[in-house]
């Protein structure tokens, strides 16, 4: 019987087979190394920002750095004097500005919002700033209404209209499921809407276009440079925040209007684009002439600055709560809680509101004072350089608003814009602050603390 076994190969054959074996192994290993050095030189340059949220996350870490103690505070300070920066560069004096604003956001609802170039894409990052932006914008300016439309399938849709609620803003684009993107944008329909809604407003009163774009095409029925002469015609402002790329056709429709325009790099410069629209635009002089008699010395000729004409307003008459139920005339629901019209008595739920009955545009005493900070803003604090400028540092030892008391060193590392003794100054009443409440007085109460302007 033949039984196969190991025995039968010659030891020779096996110490060759084994020579064989290692030597194709070592040659294997070679190329495989070499293999893998080639591959990675390839990728190395690929993968330094292989994706956006690797790269964002490298960008969180990189904003806030520790000094050589372990301390945070040099990242707070430096993110204080670019916010002191940013203050120096604004115009100091009072500037005509719009304070009744009416604004309709148009939000791109096509197939390029999917994209996963900003985490998770850009819809639902769009929707998360776009609420932000409703709650800032409404604080900020509480006379304003605000519309919202979408384009998507090559159609505007109206997803909102003009309210002076910031919930009825906010519940409109909170249900993701009712703005799922798809097709192809318009620019051309979606204008034409937002345009279409505004004119009937007065003139008194900003009409803003804001526009979330996120394509590089749009599928237009018609000439949209017809569309753009149209707004030129009815002043219209329309600002626009890209996604993707700058566009010819965006940059002429900001140009040619007034609005700003800008192309998202990132999460944070999109969210800066944004919110740099909720301050109210400065008014634009147009040319008028003067009357036939010369209203002015020197006879005939023209101002810059147009006619101040006065506008009526109603301050309204608010229900309690335990107020019997009647109907409201903008919704005509059954509602105990609500506002009467100074002129018609007609009942509305929230203002400010133009009345559906009588057309009185109906606002709330705070709500106008509120607006006021945009018109007389409060002057930027100088920052103190030395304990010399101080005339006597013991009359004076802490800040004027809190309490706080100042340092009694002087800070060797110290920002551009920033207080090297940690005193901000007033122009007017010459008090001295600390950089908190410099940044608390600038940014939420808009008036100083030591003379009330």
């Amino acid at each position: 019987m033949n039984v196969d076994s190991d025995s039968d190969i010659s030891i020779s054959d096996y110490e060759e087979t084994e020579n064989t074996v290692s030597r194709s192994k070592a040659k294997g290993k070679g190329k495989a190394t070499d293999k893998r050095k080639k591959d990675k030189a390839k990728r190395k340059p690929k993968d330094v920002q292989a994706y956006t949220w690797e790269a964002n996350f490298t960008r969180s870490w990189e904003t806030v750095q520790e000094d050589e103690g372990g301390s945070l505070q040099g990242a707070v300070n430096d993110w204080v004097a670019r916010g002191r920066r940013k203050r120096l560069l604004e115009p100091q004096n009072a500037i005509r500005r719009t304070i009744i604003r009416h604004m309709v956001l148009i939000v791109d609802l096509s197939t390029s919002m999917m994209d996963r170039d900003m985490r998770p894409t850009r819809f639902a990052l769009t929707l998360q700033y776009a609420r932000e932006f409703v709650l800032e914008w409404f604080d900020q300016n509480p006379l304003g209404q605000m519309a919202v439309v979408g384009m998507r399938a090559g159609v505007g849709e109206r997803v909102c209209d003009m309210s002076g609620n910031p919930q009825d803003v906010l519940k409109s684009i909170s249900d993701r499921h009712k703005l799922e993107p798809t097709g192809e944008p318009s620019l051309q329909n979606s204008i034409e809407m937002a345009r279409n809604s505004m004119n009937h407003l007065p003139t008194h009163s900003s009409r803003e276009i804001l526009i979330i774009f996120g394509s590089l095409t749009t599928c237009d029925p018609g000439n949209i440079h017809d569309t753009l002469d149209q707004c030129v015609q009815n002043r219209i402002r329309i600002s626009i925040v890209a996604l993707a790329a700058e566009m010819k056709i965006c940059r002429d429709l900001c140009d040619k209007t007034g609005g700003q325009f800008g192309v998202a790099m990132n999460e944070g410069h999109f969210k800066d684009l944004l919110f740099e629209l909720v301050p109210p635009p400065a008014q634009r002089a147009l040319p008028r002439s003067s009357n036939a008699g010369g209203g002015g010395p020197g006879g005939g000729g023209s101002s810059t600055n147009p006619a101040s004409d006065l506008m009526v307003m109603g301050f309204p008459t608010r229900l309690p709560d335990t107020s019997p139920p009647s109907l409201c005339v903008c919704h005509s629901e059954l509602r105990s809680k609500g506002f009467l019209c100074p002129r018609c008595l007609a009942k509305i739920c929230d203002v400010p509101t133009d009345c559906d009955i009588c057309g009185l545009m109906i606002v709330s005493s705070p709500h106008l004072a509120r607006s006021y900070h945009h018109l007389f803003p409060v002057k930027p604090y100088a920052a103190v350089a030395s304990f010399d400028a101080v005339a006597d540092v013991s009359s004076s030892p802490s800040c004027h608003a809190c309490s706080k008391p100042f340092p009694t060193t002087v800070s060797q590392n110290v920002a551009d814009g920033m207080s090297a003794i940690g005193r901000y100054r007033c122009p007017d009443c010459n008090t001295d602050f600390c950089s908190d409440c410099d940044v608390f007085v600038h940014d939420v109460i808009h008036c100083c603390p030591g003379c009330g302007k």
